[in-house]
């Protein structure tokens, strides 16, 4: 073996984990063999197994992995985060939020996307190494994607998924994941996580304590088939379970659920992450409360799978395995299957290995925010806008003077939605339109809030309103700013400047720091408001004073009054903290100021309204403490537009002015009167950083719209069963009984297909599908080619129909195009009660074209076809 070679002239051995490492040669040479990339990583991971102690062995089981000096091994985080693009770890491409990527249908896309992203996280990666930075979110390990089945449009994490489809799931997580993980046959260039494995969508108020009942039936046919066919398509090397119980179990530590179907059935082999504090639900008494003791919780969670223990919050209940080794509740064994298939997914992303001997240490920082990615940020938006509705109104004539109306449109909460970066070149509506327009053909007003007292157009509170006094007792504009280099104000400043303002997204921090460093922040001086009124602020991150008065939300101020002012923002290394990227904002808005007038004025003036509205980040995402009128703990309570934005609204059309509205989103809208009154309609989702450009391409024609619904639009939620019944029935277009507003895989074009063609036969491989697609039109435009399955002689209920493939494809103006595609395996068959597939014999109806065919029969054909 040669594992000695040249021992004793080498001094340096590369980056470990997050930092470098300097050992001795007596270092190496009791370490070689789990640093020796010329050796098989089995036997890599097996030696450093073997020298380590049973409390070294636990210690790697946290998300925030210990430090183990004596082989030169630091800490790590597991914790990283990139969903649509870098997240929390300073500026990175913020692409559309992952419904927005789903509607695209378009998996070619999807790979360049994650692609981006894992180059953009590997340069990351990189520089906090050469730093010497160990942090959350600096690793290369990331609990992305999130392919749980936006059931219930209620669910305000239903954003962060690709949809209601579970076909449509694997397949955008399948390109996400290669794009993730790379196409090495040796090394990871990242690590994916596929989650929340399983039956995990809400609500959120209650997701620690709820069990929820699922059949055999709906697990197999729609909680588990997405995690099924991405780990049969990818090898994925992480599943993260989820906070809830299925059956009676709690998820991270459910033998059917991880034993025998996730390492049984789907052939899993990478390991099992828990949701953050988890863990600790099974043993507390205001959650799941299935065991009494951490050490029990921790030793079944161990024993059903669970690898790696996130939740530092609740204190790390894997710190309680050396308690139940010794009750006998654990053996060793069980602690080190779990750590061989952790250190074997660290090996393969090289952090053992010497510097530069894999093949992803070269990419270089610029290609974080680069040219090439925007560009790909701003296509990804554009695909990912659905035209619900055109009456002809678009695309917007150039010579039209323009009134941009809403909440949204100048919000950029819009662009990101939730688990995101920091944009490189954000761009809302209201920039990319008042850039592209002359003066005289543009007017903007927000119009309204975007629901009662919570606001979208905040503006950092800015000089002349700041000023401070000089050492000369004179009065100058802007704040006294004093930088600490720790987390309290005990020290000197290290740095003190004036600051005209306090924005750090847009400034970042000036002070000389590690990314991870804990820091405070204190600005002092003057403070006062030009209008006498009432105010609302927007705090992140940060505690403010008047007159050593705490700022509330909404303060009543008066013009002309001058008042002390303090500021403190103290950022510590803690679960939920950011330290490398801290969002540190204080904004205002005058709440006085009649919106709705303002907006009436600039639309009367006006040809054409365009209404940016909807929701934001703001009021729907993760276990939220914000309870108001249609949303409750991150969740919806209905699916209304808010009423203040329909009121305006229906005062516009009033006047007579053609209006388009582009609802922002994570969910489905019930946009009944809007449908029925408005001209059009376009749905945005939250389509990241380059919304505006990718909206003013829509708005004027220089993209066709292409985007399809990857969720069916409601009329109510008064036609769904109740938010915590599992059971699939009346739910997602494969089971509604009802009419959909907008059904799944919708989306209108400016021009018109026309399919043409079906044929339909059977061969070896399975059933062959091939029809021909025309454009109608004067444009070249994409099209979204989808087909559905119906089994009406299935002896079970079975999916009134079913996606069973889709592509997307570019036809030009006059040109036809054929389209193929080829059924095999599971897409032939259905799901019978037990939960077993079995082969569907009978009259299959198959339906290619543009949707499903209820909103449009005529671009679609249809044919059947019997299976013997």
């Amino acid at each position: 073996m040669n594992t000695m070679k040249n021992v004793l002239n080498r001094l340096h051995v590369g980056c470990l984990f997050s930092a470098c490492i300097v050992l001795t040669p007596i270092t190496l040479a009791n370490t070689i063999s789990f640093r020796d990339a010329e050796l098989p990583i089995e036997e890599r991971v097996d030696d450093l197994i073997n020298r380590l102690t049973v409390e070294e062995k636990i210690s790697q089981l946290f998300d925030k992995s210990a430090p183990i000096p004596r082989l030169s091994i630091p800490e790590y985080y597991w914790w990283n985060e990139a969903l649509h693009g870098v997240a929390r770890a300073g500026k990175a491409t913020v692409f559309p939020q992952a419904i927005g990527l789903a509607a695209t249908f378009d998996q070619d896309l999807m790979l360049n996307v994650a692609t981006a992203i894992s180059d953009e996280g590997r340069a990351k990666h990189h520089a906090f190494l050469r730093n010497s930075t160990i942090s959350m979110y600096g690793g290369l390990t990331y609990w992305s994607p999130n392919i749980n089945i936006f059931r219930d449009p209620r669910w305000g994490r239903g954003q962060e998924t690709y949809g209601e489809d579970p076909f449509l799931t694997s397949t955008m997580a399948t390109s996400f994941v290669k794009g993730l993980e790379g196409n090495d046959p040796t090394y990871l260039k990242s690590v994916a996580t596929i989650k929340h494995y399983a039956v995990h969508s809400g609500p959120e108020v209650s997701r620690h304590s709820d069990d929820y009942k699922a059949s055999e039936k709906d697990l197999s046919e729609t909680y588990l088939r997405a995690f099924k066919d991405t780990i049969s398509a990818t090898d994925v090397s992480s599943v993260m379970c989820a906070y809830n119980r299925v059956n009676g179990l709690p998820a991270c530590g459910s033998d059917p659920l991880l034993k025998d179907l996730l390492r049984g059935s789907f052939g899993f082999s990478g390991y099992v992450v828990s949701d953050c504090g988890a863990i600790a639900d099974f043993y507390d008494e205001k959650s799941h409360h299935v065991v009494t003791s951490p050490a029990e919780a921790a030793a079944n969670a161990l024993k059903a799978g669970t690898d790696l223990n996130c939740g530092d919050h609740h204190g790390n209940t894997f710190s309680y395995l050396k308690e139940a080794l010794a009750q006998g509740l654990v053996e060793e064994q069980d602690i080190d299957r779990a750590l061989t298939r952790l250190l074997t997914a660290r090996m393969k992303l090289g952090m053992f290995d010497e510097n530069n001997t894999h093949p992803y240490t070269q990419i270089s920082e610029s290609v974080i925010g680069s040219d090439a990615h925007i560009d790909l940020a701003r296509r990804a938006a554009e695909s990912s806008m659905v035209l619900l509705k055109n009456d002809g109104i678009l695309p917007l004539k150039s010579s039209s003077k323009i009134a941009l109306i809403g909440p949204n449109a100048n919000n950029n909460s819009i662009l990101v939605g939730n688990y995101h970066g920091t944009p490189v070149a954000p761009s809302t509506p209201k920039q990319a339109l008042s850039a592209f327009l002359p003066k005289n053909k543009f007017s903007y007003a927000p119009g309204s809030s975007l629901t009662e007292n919570i606001y979208a157009h905040f503006k950092a509170v800015q000089a002349p309103v700041f000023s401070h006094t000089n050492a000369q007792g004179e009065r100058l504009p802007g704040l006294v700013a004093e930088y600490f280099s720790a987390s309290h104000f005990n020290l000197q400043p290290a740095l003190r400047q004036i600051e005209p303002n306090i924005n750090l997204p847009e400034t970042g921090i000036p002070m000389h720091r590690q990314p991870n460093q804990e820091f405070a922040i204190r600005w002092h001086g003057l403070f006062k408001p030009q209008k006498t009124g009432n105010y609302a602020f927007n705090l992140s991150n940060i505690d403010a004073y008047l007159d050593d008065i705490p700022i509330a939300d909404t303060m009543h101020l008066e013009a002309g009054k001058t008042y002390s002012f303090r500021a403190e923002s103290v950022i510590q290394k803690h679960w939920h903290s950011n330290v490398i990227a801290p969002d540190i904002r204080f904004e205002w808005v005058n709440t006085d100021v009649d919106l709705a007038a303002e907006a009436i004025k600039i639309a009367r003036e006006s040809d054409v309204i365009v209404f940016v509205g909807g929701i934001s980040a703001q009021l729907e995402g993760e276990e939220m403490a914000l309870q108001i009128d249609g949303f409750s703990h991150g969740d919806r309570t209905h699916i209304s537009l808010p009423k203040i934005q329909t009121k305006l609204l229906k005062a516009l059309h009033k006047l007579g002015k053609p209006i388009v509205l582009v609802n922002m989103s994570g969910s489905a809208m019930a946009l009944n009167w809007h449908d029925k009154n408005l001209n059009a309609i376009i749905q945005g989702f939250y389509p990241g950083e380059q919304t505006g450009p990718a909206l003013l391409n829509i708005l004027y024609g220089k993209v066709s719209p292409s985007g399809r619904l990857p969720v069916t639009f409601y009329s109510s939620v008064d036609d769904l069963p109740d938010f915590k019944d599992y059971s699939m029935e009346n739910r997602t277009y494969k089971y509604y009984k009802g009419t959909p507003l907008y059904p799944f895989g919708y989306g209108l074009s400016y021009t018109d297909f026309r399919y043409d063609s079906l044929s339909l036969s059977r061969n070896k491989n399975g059933l062959a599908i091939s029809a021909t697609i025309e454009n109608l039109g004067e444009i070249t435009a994409d099209e979204v080619v989808q087909v559905y399955l119906s089994m009406p002689d299935a002896p079970t209920e079975v999916p009134q129909r079913e996606l069973v493939a889709f592509k997307r494809v570019t036809i030009k103006s006059g040109r036809q195009e054929k389209v193929q595609f080829t059924l095999t395996g599971d897409q032939l068959t259905y799901v019978d009660q037990s939960g077993v597939r079995q082969p569907y014999l009978g009259t299959l109806k198959v339906l290619v074209g543009g949707g499903q065919g209820l909103k449009r029969k005529d671009n679609v054909v249809q044919d059947t076809i019997e299976l013997k």
